[in-house]
């Protein structure tokens, strides 16, 4: 089996196009053809199911292209360890994070980051925890910055980087932002709420405290950015519990403590494949975090 089969499986997988993958990889589409059908006769299964607009995979296509991903995440990896020892750090960077990550300020330390090393192409992936998770499990990412999921497979280690509360924002207006110093989810039940997508880690440690406290909940609004969340609260639509620090991204709104949460609390970290398969470009930007975070004595906020 050769790496070029491998790399032209994965393109054709991502693009789901044997045209657009060759233009990609510079490569005939004829050759591209051949190298699949090539893989196809040694692994003794069809690939993708074929058709005049889009190839999708087959179960055996499904199953090699996890493998394929930290095949070539690995050749990777082994190509910028070895001009690491030279004195070089260089290739490509994979990072992921989800939106205001506490912990880390994300634009802050890829800008220092580059000025260390110029030589590495930075690549930024924006999405929700668990989809990040996924992602550096199959070495599509070098790391991610995200909420702390509870399936860690051994496919993943975590560094924390902060651990916060929950708290409730409503719009001053609201019954609630005068209802005491804490409030419990049993006393929110039968509120509208504003939320994320189930994959990001605020929703997730929201339904983890509403789980532990034997509360139901319906989320009405579901968004997939931070400001539209703010922007409806602040429009007295409905009311959502998110992590502390967000309060501080809009002072109109009421902030209101949480109890009888259990141990739901809103955890980040830094998310890395094991020891032994993570990258130089990913060593590195961890010791700038550290040292970062250790000179600055305290946390950042992603924005």
């Amino acid at each position: 089996m050769e790496l070029r089969h491998l790399q032209h499986f994965v393109a054709v997988a991502e693009d789901q196009h044997f045209t657009r993958a060759a233009e990609r990889l510079m490569v005939s589409q004829s050759g591209l053809s051949a190298s699949i059908r090539a893989l196809e006769r040694e692994l003794r299964a069809p690939l993708f199911v074929r058709t005049t607009r889009r190839v999708t995979l087959t179960e055996a296509g499904r199953a090699l292209l996890g493998e394929a991903e930290r095949i070539l995440a690995q050749v990777r990896a082994a190509h910028e360890a070895v001009a690491a020892v030279q004195g070089v750090l260089r290739g490509t960077l994979a990072l992921g994070n989800e939106q205001c990550i506490a912990g880390v300020n994300v634009a802050g330390l890829l800008a220092a980051f580059r000025r260390r090393h110029p030589d590495v192409e930075i690549r930024l992936r924006q999405s929700g925890s668990q989809a990040l998770a996924e992602e550096v499990a199959a070495g599509r990412l070098d790391l991610a910055f995200a909420y702390r999921t509870r399936d860690d497979s051994d496919q993943l280690r975590s560094v924390s980087l902060a651990g916060e509360p929950m708290t409730l924002l409503c719009h001053p207006g609201h019954p609630l932002a005068g209802a005491g110093p804490v409030l419990s989810p049993r006393d929110l039940a039968d509120e509208v709420f504003v939320d994320f997508h189930p994959d990001w880690g605020p929703r997730r440690a929201t339904d983890a405290a509403f789980a532990a406290a034997g509360a139901h909940r319906t989320v009405a609004l579901e968004v997939n950015d931070v400001h539209s969340l703010l922007d409806l609260v602040d429009e007295n639509l409905g009311v959502a519990v998110v992590p502390a620090h967000f309060r501080h991204k809009r002072a109109s709104l009421a902030a209101v403590p949480l109890k009888d949460t259990g141990e739901a609390v809103y955890e980040t970290v830094a998310l890395l494949p094991p020891e032994a398969a993570t990258s130089p470009g990913a060593r590195a930007l961890m010791d700038l975090l550290d040292n970062t975070r250790n000179g600055a004595g305290g946390a950042h906020d992603g924005g």
